[in-house]
């Protein structure tokens, strides 16, 4: 039999035109042959262990997906009035043909195909190796795996295919469900999403009854694709195509679970040793989030002064000061107050700094070490987008208010005015988390907030890579 050599117990299998890439190095390692790999339950973790990994890298959520690549295209950034030789530049113009965008862009389908695709090999190894695992055992991981899969997708979608009420029975991206090397033809925006929901589906009757977050709240279950990340999950995808009674009703399900309670003021503005060791990423309210050890690296080259305000990405005080709404009462907002700190005079965003001390170590404070995969205050906002009335929608926008440290609304609100409000609450709540850019795409917003020029639909749409559609001649029947 064929023996692969695998990272961390995956086979990394060409999912597209890309060549193979090895899984990211992360510890433990170990070199096993597919054969070997699936012949016990410990193997099995490792491998899904392994897509974790591979998602934490710099390509996807360690970077890319999250604080680097995607935020700036939401404008989260103020780098075009500087040098050329800024990060990120000709990505905050949207330039899509530029050099820099393509590298970001081929990096990101490649990376997500690999991970989709050893997804693919445990949920068909869950079948063909199915003595080896126990019944919760075999829930669990294909569960997950299938879950990863559909959240890969997605997000995929959402980057490169086309807005979904136009494009609902266009071409999108391919829905990968095995591991050849063969090329598959695109789905429509409509399929992805319908093969995306037809996984959940499945991942949540299997995760439902055997999830340790679902029977004892486990803090650890949060940095898996979890029976709750599932269910928030759905409540995203069902929101983009426009079913706002699915929405709801998954997004329901997640809010009255009681396991994500709200951070505190106190956790979020502590200070202790002379140095603010604090909440930043108000760890409680995450129903997925995704571990990157080696966050620090990408966090001080981005965010901290260097010499120059130029190599910094960041905004003005002012701008700032006009996201978060200081003049009318958004001073108070934990997001204002207790995120963004001062280096030699510079404002910048601190919401992913690792605070250490002479006698802490980067790993004694864990609660910087992720990023945000999906947020429960996400679900308060599907809610007041789906609510039956305005004053309903606003009972759930002033959740999270409140729970910001600022002023409630009035109920008294219009339906155009709660969409304003709720698109604000969206530019406060995911700066620099890679989520902004997807939700003015979805709303077809025909500016984005400090860019004043007009966005074009198409604007919202990434190029399928070159190598792809040079392999695939799919994508020009």
């Amino acid at each position: 039999m064929k023996r692969t050599t695998l990272i961390i117990g995956i086979v990394a299998i060409c999912a597209t035109s890309f060549s193979c890439k090895k899984f990211l190095d992360v510890t433990p390692k170990t070199s096993l042959s597919e054969e070997q790999l699936f012949t016990s339950e410990v193997g099995f973790q490792q491998a899904l262990s392994g897509i974790y990994g591979q998602l934490s890298s710099k390509q996807l959520y360690g970077d890319n997906l999250s604080m680097g690549f995607v935020s700036a295209l939401a404008q989260n950034y103020a780098t075009l009035d500087l040098g050329s030789s800024v990060k990120l530049q000709q990505t905050q113009l949207l330039n899509y043909t530029s050099t820099e965008v393509i590298g970001y862009t081929n990096d990101i389908w490649s990376t997500s195909y690999t991970a989709i695709a050893a997804a693919n090999k445990i949920i068909i190894h869950t079948e063909t190796d199915r003595s080896v695992l126990t019944n919760d055992s075999y829930a669990l991981l294909r569960g997950e795996a299938l879950a990863l899969r559909a959240f890969i997708h997605f997000d995929l979608l959402r980057m490169f295919g086309p807005e979904y009420t136009a494009g609902a029975n266009l071409k999108a991206i391919p829905y990968k469900k095995d591991v050849s090397q063969n090329a598959n033809p695109p789905a429509t925006t409509a399929d992805v999403v319908k093969f995306a929901l037809a996984d959940l589906k499945e991942a949540e009757s299997l995760l439902l009854t055997v999830d340790p977050i679902v029977t004892s709240d486990l803090r650890t279950r949060r940095n898996k694709l979890n029976y709750y990340g599932v269910k928030a999950l759905e409540a995203r995808i069902m929101l983009y195509s426009g079913d706002n009674t699915g929405a709801a009703a998954a997004a329901t399900i997640v809010v009255n679970s009681g396991k994500y309670p709200f951070v505190t003021q106190a956790q979020a503005s502590v200070v202790a040793q002379g140095l603010a060791i604090r909440d930043r990423l108000y760890f409680n309210e995450q129903v997925f989030m995704i571990r990157v050890r080696d966050i620090l690296p990408t966090v001080q080259a981005y965010f901290r002064f260097r010499g120059s305000a130029s190599l910094t990405l960041t905004r003005s005080t002012t701008n700032f000061a006009t996201l978060y709404e200081t003049s009318s009462g958004g001073g108070s907002d934990f997001r204002f107050a207790y995120r963004l700190e001062q280096d030699a005079g510079v404002t910048f965003p601190s919401k992913f700094w690792q605070a250490s001390t002479a006698t802490t170590t980067i790993t004694d404070n864990l609660l910087d070490q992720y990023v945000p995969g999906i947020r429960v205050s996400e679900m308060y906002y599907i809610l007041a987008e789906t609510a039956s009335t305005p004053a309903a929608g606003v009972g759930y926008l002033n959740t999270v208010r409140l729970n910001r440290g600022i002023n409630a609304l009035p109920n008294t609100l219009s339906a155009v005015t709660l969409k304003a409000e709720i698109t604000k609450e969206y530019q406060k709540e995911f700066y620099a988390e890679g989520q902004l850019f997807f939700y003015y795409k979805r709303i077809k917003a025909s500016r984005m907030q400090f860019r004043n020029v007009n966005m074009a639909p198409e604007q919202y749409v990434l190029p399928i890579p070159d190598s792809e559609l040079q392999f695939n001649p799919n994508y020009a029947n």
